[in-house]
């Protein structure tokens, strides 16, 4: 591939959903596994498959970012709320 050419694949794949990028990586598997396929192509399928799921690492980690965020503000909004408390409470 082209640097251009490179660029544009990996902007597509970026731009994809982690169900999409999951569901084309399953087929990517599928082909390379069910064999048949000339070195070039069974390359280029790699090249996708590892693509595609970096694009899903990416996703997850990106997933897990925000739900570690959301529990440690849950937490902080607990501890303070625990804090008020114990204020009004003496």
């Amino acid at each position: 591939m082209t640097g251009k050419t490179e660029q544009t694949t990996t902007a597509a794949a970026e731009a994809l959903g982690y169900e999409q990028a999951r569901d084309e990586l399953i087929e990517v598997v599928r082909r390379l596994e069910a064999g048949g396929t000339t070195l070039e192509e069974s390359l280029a399928l790699w090249e996708r498959g590892e693509e595609l799921a970096g694009v899903c690492r990416r996703r997850l980690d990106g997933a897990r970012a925000r739900l570690d965020a959301a529990l440690a503000e849950e937490a902080g909004a607990e501890e303070a709320g625990a804090e008020e408390a114990g204020e009004t409470g003496q």
